[in-house]
């Protein structure tokens, strides 16, 4: 056994999992939404605490240009951080990272007012049950537009709170558009 195969076998003696792909027959299905025009926040609320961790899939369409942003069990304030990596079809890619936000980034926001060009995505959450861990949150999002709108972002943000998590939104201006389907599932414990 290597050294580092060592260490991330042992990794949970100091905090940190590995990260390694879940197995297929893993994830279930928690709920899945839609959007119809009507509002911009959309709400996944009761969910279970019998999983390790929460994935989210999205695509989606929206009404306006702004980031996806989301909120867990209804806590804005400064209660988070973020981090982005973010590359357009323009210019360089560029870097970000903001303190004490009422919520936590994870989708671009290069574009707006298209039903043609979805974005799509993934949302990891991990230890979304802990009471002793804040939480922490990575995504990968983008869109492509076939013109300078088009991106593609890495995403990371941290819940600076130690409560459970029970429900969790997703928020942006303007509306999410008819032809969102945004999924979320329980990651299954090892």
């Amino acid at each position: 056994m290597s050294p580092i195969t060592s260490t991330l076998a042992n990794s949970s003696a100091y905090g940190y999992r590995s990260f390694a792909a879940a197995a297929a027959g893993a994830y279930e299905s928690i709920a899945t939404a839609t959007g119809n025009g009507s509002s911009g926040t959309i709400t996944f609320s009761s969910i279970p605490s019998t999983y390790t961790s929460l994935q989210i899939r999205f695509m989606t369409f929206h009404s306006a240009v702004g980031q996806t942003n989301i909120t867990f069990n209804g806590v804005g304030g400064t209660s988070y951080a973020r981090h982005c990596l973010v590359g357009d079809a323009t210019s360089s890619p560029y870097t970000n990272n903001e303190f004490n936000q009422a919520a936590g980034q994870v989708a671009g926001n290069a574009y707006g007012g298209s039903t043609t060009f979805p974005n799509v995505g993934i949302i990891d959450i991990d230890d979304y049950t802990s009471t002793t861990k804040n939480k922490t949150v990575r995504a990968i999002s983008g869109v492509d537009t076939n013109s300078s709108s088009s991106e593609i972002g890495l995403y990371s943000s941290v819940f600076m709170n130690t409560s459970a998590i029970t429900s969790l939104s997703l928020v942006r201006p303007g509306v999410f558009n008819s032809g969102t389907v945004i999924s979320l599932y329980g990651i299954k414990g090892a």
